[in-house]
């Protein structure tokens, strides 16, 4: 299904980009405008790889295309360097809010980690304040192009450091103010929720919810962690809980699996999966079934009863928007508009948001989906 020059595709005869649809996997550091990016750096004297905004995207998508996740966050190191100022966190945070917009998305979550936004000698509580503002004006630009879309703040600790519960007490400081939820990211492998088990603990006393990136570069422990430690109430990536699954046989098109204790309590409690395609295959998220997106479990998941969503993970590094990883998946899977409508009816339903909000931003999926 070919993408167009405007970034689109067509399903069924509908434009996917028009269709509504809710982002909940969405990096702030991994969305930035490649001609932003050369902007801000040349104002703060900071050396790029490229100086021209399309080389400078072709960069980003080959050194992000390594098979491995500790070199894919190497990218970051760029991005997060012309993040250090008011001025650039808010004017990244509201073009954030406009491509999602202007991508159809009506809600958005946007996950960021404040500690790694220090270095030009804001506080805490200063980043996320300029964060905010860049959202709400995101918001209101988009608004008066006729757009609406909601977009709420993700507070996320990085997993190899020591400040998690100083950044949860962050987060739910900013409850009221545009914090939805907490995360932890970072380099997964060797990090498990566990190690932050006094900042999930705190959050769990404060009744606010937590995704927990799991099931991307570690296994079936980490998901398991990020479930009991953690308190997740969905999974960032859990593509590798399909290592709990055993294929027993195949018979044409009927496939009878074996679901393992982790694998059937995910499903059961419909605990939404965050799968970002593109990002699975650049990082080798999926290397136990393969390298192409023909190989990628989302499927496998989907057709077991799982919560699955589709999400960008990072769009500046993957190169990518929601309404592309939709079109791949519809093209490689022969999904229709009923399959991707039951995506973002799952994003909507696992979004940190009142049960209230929640049923609105489901009928409004309906009936856009329906128009």
């Amino acid at each position: 299904m070919p993408i167009d020059q405007h970034g689109d595709a067509v399903l069924d005869g509908l434009s996917i980009r028009a269709l509504p649809k809710v982002s909940l996997h969405d990096h702030l550091d991994g969305a930035l405008r490649p001609a932003t990016i050369i902007e801000l750096a040349d104002a703060a004297g900071i050396d790029v790889p490229e100086t021209d905004a399309d080389d400078l995207a072709d960069w980003f998508a080959e050194k992000s295309d390594s098979g491995s996740l500790v070199e894919y966050l190497k990218t970051f190191d760029l991005t997060t360097a012309v993040m250090q100022t008011r001025e650039g966190l808010t004017r990244v945070a509201r073009e954030f809010v406009e491509d999602l917009a202007a991508d159809g998305v009506i809600y958005g979550e946007v996950r960021w980690a404040p500690e790694q936004h220090l270095a030009g000698g804001l506080s805490l509580d200063e980043v996320v304040e300029a964060v905010q503002e860049g959202i709400e004006e995101g918001e209101d630009a988009a608004e008066s192009s006729g757009r609406d879309i909601r977009v709420g703040q993700l507070i996320t600790a990085m997993r190899h450091t020591e400040r998690s519960l100083e950044i949860a007490r962050l987060a739910v400081d900013w409850r009221e103010r545009g914090a939805v939820g907490f995360d932890i990211a970072g380099p997964e492998d060797g990090f498990p929720p566990s190690k932050h088990r006094a900042a999930f603990d705190y959050l769990a006393s404060e009744f606010f919810p937590t995704t927990v990136h799991a099931g991307e570069a570690a296994g079936l422990d980490s998901i398991r962690s990020a479930l009991i430690d953690g308190r997740a109430l969905r999974l960032g990536h859990g593509v590798r809980l399909a290592q709990d699954l055993e294929v027993v046989s195949r018979a044409g098109e009927e496939v009878l699996v074996q679901f393992g204790d982790l694998a059937r309590w995910v499903r059961d409690r419909e605990i939404p999966l965050e799968l970002s395609p593109s990002s699975n295959l650049q990082t080798g998220a999926i290397e136990a079934w393969g390298t192409l997106m023909e190989d990628h479990p989302f499927d496998l998941l989907y057709q077991l009863g799982f919560a699955v969503t589709v999400n960008v993970d990072n769009r500046l590094q993957s190169r990518t928007s929601l309404t592309r990883e939709l079109a791949l998946l519809a093209e490689v899977f022969e999904y229709g508009l009923d399959d991707l409508e039951t995506f973002q009816l799952n994003a909507a339903a696992g979004a940190f948001l009142p049960v209230e909000e929640r049923e609105e931003l489901i009928e409004l999926i309906a009936d856009g989906f329906e128009r």
